[in-house]
């Protein structure tokens, strides 16, 4: 038979996800797109607390914080276009009001805490090894929230500065909670804004930090970037911008993922919470005639049915 594409193997884990254990995402903006499809099937999943975070350091700061429970604090904010913010968030924890943030970052704190220490796995999505020190502090930022680029210095991570810092996370959340599965993934999306030559010169120092840790006791690697680069080597799979993997893409990857890491037990659950979406989403002729009566009815024995067994699971 001939071969028309390369194919990325990837193995049945051992340590698989089911519904009964929790999970964490942190990470790139591909992180979110895994955890959207973990929360559409129902998993008890959370993700990114502070936002989405790019590059390994802004994550060891999330980690180091919610482990040690170091609450941010006023002075730590600062405002800037009628919003106050956080270097070590997203702008999406930004608000008008100061309080509003403080009190939204430090609950993120404790919930990344909680989460950590009861999930059994966790997945971090490394973006870019690219990275802004803020001049004044010293420290690399999370997010510049649109501060005036003079203010920061661009520098690109060192492997060794990488292989530290994602060692250091590692060991906080392995300390929390010695049981947890880390799953260690490198964001297919392409920095390009950085440039073409950059972008390479980044993901090959994410990839060459992440595999010094590798094999190691309860850490593991999926390789979503491979898949796109390998078998999806086509802008088909890419949205319009050419940057980011389209939708076809992410099913794609998520099928991968779900054959090497979701446990074979939970596909009946799966197919019944997507029929449920399904029939959330039906739209009847007549919302007053008899057979849309039953076929509601039928929904909600559904829902219930599932919600006795899993009574996490919201619809």
């Amino acid at each position: 038979m001939m071969k028309l594409f390369t194919k990325i193997p990837v193995n049945k884990e051992s340590r698989t996800i089911t519904y009964n254990n929790k999970l964490i995402l942190i990470g790139s903006c591909f992180a979110e797109h895994i955890a959207g499809k973990l929360d559409y099937y129902k998993f008890q999943v959370a993700s990114n607390p502070l936002g989405i975070l790019f590059h390994p350091i802004a994550i060891e700061n999330l980690v180091s914080r919610a482990m040690a429970g170091k609450k941010f604090s006023k002075d730590e904010l600062f405002s800037l276009n009628e919003s106050w913010h956080s270097f070590e968030a997203h702008s999406s924890l930004s608000n008008p009001d100061r309080e509003t943030v403080l009190l939204n970052l430090n609950s993120a704190l404790q919930k990344t805490n909680k989460q950590i220490k009861e999930s059994g796995h966790l997945i971090i999505t490394l973006g870019t090894a690219w990275a802004y020190r803020h001049n004044q502090s010293g420290r690399y930022v999370a997010n510049c929230h649109k501060v005036p680029q003079k203010e920061f210095t661009k520098e690109l991570l060192g492997i060794e500065e990488i292989t530290s810092s994602l060692r250091n996370t590692i060991g906080l959340v392995q300390e929390a909670n010695p049981n947890i599965s880390i799953i260690l993934t490198i964001s297919p999306v392409r920095h390009l804004k950085d440039g073409f030559v950059e972008n390479s010169h980044s993901k090959a120092h994410l990839i060459s930090a992440l595999h010094k840790l590798l094999p190691s006791p309860g850490l593991s690697y999926f390789p979503s970037y491979e898949i796109v680069m390998d078998e999806l080597r086509d802008y088909r799979f890419y949205a319009k911008d050419l940057v980011h993997p389209n939708d076809l893409a992410i099913d794609y990857i998520w099928q991968k993922f779900s054959e090497s890491w979701i446990d074979r037990n939970c596909s009946v659950i799966m197919e019944k919470v997507e029929k449920i979406h399904k029939g959330l989403q039906h739209r009847p002729f007549s919302a007053e005639s008899k057979s849309y009566s039953k076929f509601k009815i039928s929904l909600e024995k559904s829902v219930g049915e599932l919600q006795q067994e899993y009574p996490f699971m919201q619809f």
